[in-house]
């Protein structure tokens, strides 16, 4: 049941990614020219998105624990570090530059497109240099 609801709910995040335009890198690199030919749109599929959370927040943590685990997986560390702001402006230039976030360039594979497949593979790529050279902790 666990993998159904982890398969559901990747779908409906694909969808949701889909349907949005966050998956066409052209669309979002047109929500960061400001001074060119701007799109707000997605502006407003972000406030939805945070919208949904708030309100996602209000209705779990009052539970003990969660439906399909022991305990809530939160992060421990609430100190913003160099560590922090570095992996944010990597992020940050990475989806300004190619127009994909992790969260759009999935289920972009779909389309086929060489460029998503290079995206990915070089964040795949990124990801392990990280763990190898902080031993784990990334």
């Amino acid at each position: 049941m666990r993998a159904f609801l982890s398969y559901l709910i990747g779908v409906i995040f694909g969808t949701g990614i889909a349907v949005s335009g966050m998956a066409n890198p052209a669309k979002v690199l047109n929500f960061f020219d400001i001074a060119g030919s701007w799109d707000p749109s997605l502006a407003f599929v972000m406030a939805g998105a945070l919208a949904v959370t708030f309100v996602g927040y209000r209705l779990v943590f009052p539970r003990r624990v969660p439906l399909f685990d022991t305990g809530f997986h939160l992060p421990s560390v609430k100190t913003i570090d160099k560590r922090l702001v570095g992996g944010a402006a990597i992020f940050g230039l990475g989806w300004g530059i190619a127009g994909f976030c992790p969260g759009g360039a999935l289920p972009a594979l779909g389309v086929f497109h060489p460029e998503v497949w290079i995206f990915v593979a070089a964040m795949v790529a990124g990801m392990m240099i990280t763990r190898a050279l902080v031993g784990g902790k990334g």
